[in-house]
């Protein structure tokens, strides 16, 4: 379990909790949201008890994807600058031995999405895997940030199929809305490639940041993390205090972007993360019904 940990850590608070958050506020906004056959609001106890369920989904399906980027032989060569810490540099595994594990994960994590009622998003996400990773898609600019966007949506999605656990689909607002997070992904994304260019550079990825360079990258994430904050409270027409729950960490990430040096990226990263992870907060204020 340890080694489990070690190759999914850096990206559990960053990528498989807020995505457990989307399924969740998400489901808790349900009569918005989602067609089912029958009238169907989610009780608080039961969102409770299906936390483990989506957090299970995002960890297993993160899992797979970790294990396939972590084993390229470039991907060791960019993890001894940027995250030498993580299990192959460390020597605690070797490819070839991550490769085996990959043969046991992927079955059981397919089976698990089956079980979850998550087949179809579970395959796509094996298969954005295999174009980011040994297609290396993910080295190629503007590729790398499509992938990304769109297996946010797909983990998005499941993750809310998930939380509600019955048979169910996206009304077209819901459909809007997975649409509209992945473009906030799509185009703010880069935020995670300031922190990496060293390493990038070593693989010879071709990343927003270093294509354009940093200063681009830093301006043009700082106005669309605005633009995202202004749209998406106009999409759901939220009072003062919604906006202020996003726009206050939004407002964060842009002054870290003009003010902070390269070497504070990481923690700009961070703060997006809880940026974008709020956002999915207000479909959930919408049904509260205060924040009007």
């Amino acid at each position: 379990m340890q080694l489990i940990w070690e190759f999914i850590e850096s990206d559990f608070i960053t990528f498989a909790i807020p995505n457990t958050a989307f399924g969740i506020f998400s489901a808790l906004a349900a009569p918005v949201l989602v067609e089912t056959s029958t009238k169907f609001t989610p009780s608080a106890k039961m969102l409770v008890q299906r936390v483990p369920f989506v957090l299970g989904y995002n960890v297993a399906n993160l899992l797979v994807f970790n294990l396939a980027n972590q084993r390229a032989t470039q991907s060791v060569t960019e993890d001894r600058i940027n995250k030498p810490w993580r299990p192959i540099p460390q020597g605690k595994i070797n490819t070839d031995q991550t490769r085996r594990m990959m043969l046991v994960v992927i079955p059981v994590t397919l089976a698990m999405n089956y079980a979850l009622n998550v087949w179809h998003q579970g395959v796509l996400i094996h298969i954005l895997s295999w174009l980011y990773n040994d297609l290396q898609g993910g080295d190629e600019l503007f590729i790398r940030e499509i992938i990304i966007a769109v297996a946010y949506g797909l983990f998005n999605g499941g993750s809310l199929a998930v939380a509600i656990g019955q048979e169910s689909s996206l009304n077209s607002l819901g459909f809007t809305w997975i649409i509209i997070t992945s473009g906030v992904i799509l185009t703010t994304m880069q935020i995670q490639d300031l922190k990496d260019q060293e390493g990038d550079k070593s693989r010879d990825r071709k990343t927003i940041a270093i294509v354009f360079g940093e200063q681009f990258s830093r301006m043009s994430t700082a106005l669309f993390v605005c633009v995202w904050t202004l749209l998406c409270s106009y999409f759901w027409a939220v009072g003062p205090v919604a906006f202020t729950f996003i726009a206050s960490p939004g407002s964060v990430v842009i002054l870290r972007l003009f003010l902070c040096s390269s070497h504070n990226h990481a923690r700009t990263w961070r703060w997006w993360c809880f940026w974008h992870a709020s956002l999915y907060m207000l479909p959930t204020f919408v049904v509260l019904g205060n924040f009007q």
